[in-house]
């Protein structure tokens, strides 16, 4: 099927306007009565700790982002450096982290946890976290991801918690809402319309009828993929959602890639535009491979994830800014809170950078013409 017509002048004053707005949104980061320089844990190191549901390649990205943060601010000595090699695997960073060195922080080689999204290794996770923290072993933990949110946000414990990397806290039940935690202990950064945005500007940009997604039909899965607020726009905007359900919890990566590719296949020829979501079948050193059948039926993809997926031959995405702004912003939170704020106090919402990344390769594969108002607000280019 040839792809649907692309519009280069629709909305061309969204555009516009969306790049006049990129610098009004500054970070929001609120409770500026605590301050964020380094302080110790009278006299001795905070012990830090770590735990994800499993490897994701935003959870390094984030970590190390944090860290970067972290050493801006002056908690961490400047000589400490993390090897690129690291950046897809946690554990290490992580273990890079343990040697690095602080007046202030320690990151415990001991307190890293992962449950490599395995159901019944993340209750043995669980428990054994939970003990450690009503010990008072960890002085503060960095939850990455929507399991780890899930697991840590609650009474059973009060050490400070900081959830770093959930599609979606407040779906997920990991926090009551986005001003607010419901826990003292807990802070999860939150952006409640980062997805109905990037829906609205795919759509404004492509003028699609007929929008493809792959998902896995569980909660978690119509979470990670945000099903409702795709539902939402295609209801105000009037098109029609063609979707594939391709299941990956407990299944290996393999499997679940070859899920995804053949979801890709059957929907290639009945869909004029695709929202690739978060699934554990998109991998970088794969990615190429599963979009093929799309790229072949010159279908424009947006990537709910960001841009290393635009780099890796996807369309189109929000660009972060290489993760630092998002990095900064959690830094700064975690120094707060080693200060004495209240996780609970601070606010939540932060929302990603109004910048575009696009891929003029794919672009031209697929024979869409990028309107000059759309490279005006692109911060992150690929040829």
């Amino acid at each position: 099927m040839p792809c649907v017509g692309f519009r280069p002048q629709i909305l061309m004053i969204g555009l516009l306007g969306l790049a006049l707005l990129l610098n009004m949104m500054g970070e929001a980061n609120g409770s500026d009565w605590y301050p964020t320089t380094p302080t110790t844990n009278d006299g001795d190191k905070w012990r830090i700790g770590y735990y994800e549901g499993g490897p994701y390649i935003n959870y390094p990205a984030n970590l190390k982002a944090i860290v970067k943060g972290l050493l801006n601010l002056g908690w961490i000595d400047k000589t400490m450096a993390l090897n690129p090699t690291d950046a897809g695997d946690s554990r290490a960073v992580w273990k890079a982290l343990s040697k690095a060195k602080s007046n202030y922080l320690t990151f415990d080689p001991q307190s890293y946890y992962t449950a490599n999204w395995d159901s019944k290794l993340r209750e043995q996770n669980r428990s054994t976290l939970i003990k450690k923290l009503q010990n008072k072993q960890v002085d503060f933990i960095i939850a990455m991801g929507t399991w780890a949110g899930q697991d840590l946000a609650n009474n059973h414990h009060s050490v400070p918690v900081m959830v770093v990397s959930a599609s979606d806290p407040v779906k997920s039940g990991i926090v009551k809402s986005a001003s607010y935690s419901g826990f003292n202990h807990v802070h999860a950064r939150c952006d409640p319309f980062r997805y109905i945005r990037q829906i609205r500007l795919f759509h404004d940009i492509i003028g699609f009828k007929r929008l493809g997604i792959v998902y896995e039909n569980s909660k978690e899965g119509r979470i990670y993929a945000a099903i409702d607020d795709i539902r939402l726009v295609a209801d105000q905007r009037g098109f029609d959602l063609v979707t594939c359900e391709a299941p990956w919890s407990g299944t290996p990566k393999h499997v679940s890639f070859q899920r995804l590719k053949q979801c890709h296949r059957q929907l290639a020829d009945r869909i004029d535009a695709l929202y690739l979501t978060v699934h554990q079948g998109v991998d970088l050193e794969t990615i190429d491979d599963s979009l093929a059948p799309l790229i072949h039926h010159k279908i424009p993809i947006w990537s709910q994830r960001g841009p290393q997926e635009v780099r890796h031959g996807v369309l189109l995405s929000i660009s972060r800014g290489g993760f630092q702004p998002i990095g900064m912003y959690h830094a700064k939170m975690m120094a707060k809170i080693l200060n004495g704020a209240s996780p609970g106090e601070l606010n939540q919402i932060f929302e990603d950078p109004k910048k575009i990344a696009i891929n003029l390769k794919t672009a031209k594969e697929i024979g869409f013409v990028p309107p000059k108002g759309l490279m005006k607000v692109a911060d992150e280019i690929y040829e």
